[in-house]
């Protein structure tokens, strides 16, 4: 859809369904940016998360204005960028689309494309656990609950869900081979498998 004002996609889900991992993966094959939501959280956000304190609405809004604006700038740029973000609520992800100065809040009709890693709580947990122990995030594996919680997809805004209990490459190539996502990339910089 959005080829002349570049595009962005968005890597969602709960913490350890493999947003970084793919984000960056897919930066690799799509020459696209990879940009981490967890770089646009304030240290206090970070604290409250490292002592197992749920983010409110309220903590998350600079949050997600930050973010907006980045892609606001890679969509004015005619850039292609990668979010690896949780995007859990539809208010959360109504914020990122509306990076696109022209969206109507509501219709879904934007150049912010999200992709939720979807994998049961099960797997996600002792994903989370496992990272926690070697100490390579900030975000105990008592948040994760919380995360799944707050998680609401509607299937009228177009989200593609991809079962993120695969290898990380058959993620992406999922990723790289779904149709509706082939109009906002940039051809000349991914080659469809």
């Amino acid at each position: 859809m959005a080829s002349n004002h570049g595009a962005v996609i968005v890597v969602m889900g709960v913490c350890g369904a493999g947003k970084t991992t793919i984000g960056r993966s897919l930066e690799k094959e799509m020459q696209y940016k990879y940009l981490d939501a967890d770089d646009f959280h304030s240290e206090l956000n970070k604290e409250k998360m490292r002592m197992g304190i749920p983010l409110t609405d309220e903590d998350r809004m600079p949050w997600l204005e930050a973010m907006r604006d980045v892609i606001n700038e890679y969509l004015d740029n005619k850039k292609g960028l990668i979010l690896g973000c949780s995007a859990l609520k539809n208010q959360y992800r109504e914020m990122l689309r509306s990076g696109y100065p022209a969206y109507k809040w509501g219709t879904y009709a934007s150049p912010v494309n999200f992709i939720l890693l979807d994998a049961p709580a099960e797997v996600l947990s002792v994903r989370v656990k496992a990272r926690a122990a070697e100490g390579k995030h900030y975000m105990p594996a008592s948040l994760l609950q919380s995360q799944i919680d707050l998680l609401q997809v509607d299937h009228c805004e177009g989200i593609h869900k991809v079962d993120a209990t695969l290898i990380p490459q058959a993620i992406v190539n999922t990723i790289l081979n779904m149709l509706h996502f082939q109009g906002c990339f940039h051809h000349d910089c991914i080659e469809f498998h």
